[in-house]
């Protein structure tokens, strides 16, 4: 490598030099693709964040039935206090639970 540059800057012979974009002429479809991406992966997370869980397994049913022999999830009493202990919930989270569950 030789430096033929005032500043001594180096390169390469035989390497051509890459392309460069003339401002006035400079296209945005890369800033329009990369926007796209950052849209998609947003809107993916947004969407994940709303799925509600769901009991697959049923343990949560289960605990409820071991606390009390005749659950009753429309008692409020019964209903917070399963929550607490099966759902590992707490008092507030788990009264609003209950009442839009049905319970009173």
């Amino acid at each position: 490598m030789k430096s033929r540059h005032p500043e001594r800057y180096l390169f390469c012979e035989g390497v051509k030099p890459s392309r460069q974009l003339d401002p006035a002429t400079a296209s945005f479809s890369g800033a329009v693709d990369m926007r796209a991406i950052i849209v998609i992966i947003l809107s993916a997370a947004a969407l994940a964040s709303c799925t509600p869980e769901n009991d697959v397994t049923g343990s949560v049913s289960n605990c409820a039935r071991k606390l009390y022999t005749p659950f009753n999830p429309k008692d409020m009493k019964q209903c917070v206090a399963a929550c607490i202990a099966c759902e590992s919930g707490v008092v507030t989270t788990c009264s609003t639970s209950c009442t839009l569950k049905g319970a009173r």
